[in-house]
């Protein structure tokens, strides 16, 4: 499942590879917004909303972006069950916890180390290279 992501953004960075590192079968294919794959698989969306929050594509090749990724996301992640259950059960706290979190990703990313951000670099490149 393609997984897109803001490339710009260090805590976007840290997070995806967080994920992936999470994601021992391999189900996550890190996307990033501003590639031209990104762009393709988002094409029915506005650029700015595009990079107003992360996506998965899903098997139906729709979008789901922000709190609403969170399910089929946690879905492929071992362990993650009952955390894709409650994303499901309540889509509004996802949106609303997705969203917070997004409001302040730029101060978040400032707090994330810069060894922590070049290793989800590597995984992120393992993963598209």
């Amino acid at each position: 499942m393609p997984v897109l992501y803001d490339r710009d953004c260090g805590f976007c960075r840290f997070s995806i590879g967080v994920v992936l590192a999470w994601d021992r079968r391999r189900a996550l294919r890190p996307v990033a917004i501003q590639s031209d794959e990104g762009a393709r698989l988002l094409a029915g969306l506005a650029p700015a909303e595009r990079l107003a929050s992360a996506h998965a594509i899903g098997s139906d090749g729709r979008p789901r972006s922000g709190g609403a990724a969170a399910a089929p996301i946690l879905r492929r992640l071992p362990l993650a069950s009952a955390l894709a259950a409650l994303a499901e059960r309540a889509p509004s706290l996802a949106e609303r916890t997705y969203g917070a979190v997004a409001a302040r990703r730029s101060g978040l990313g400032r707090l994330v180390p810069a060894r922590a951000k070049r290793w989800a670099d590597r995984l992120i490149a393992q993963r598209t290279g």
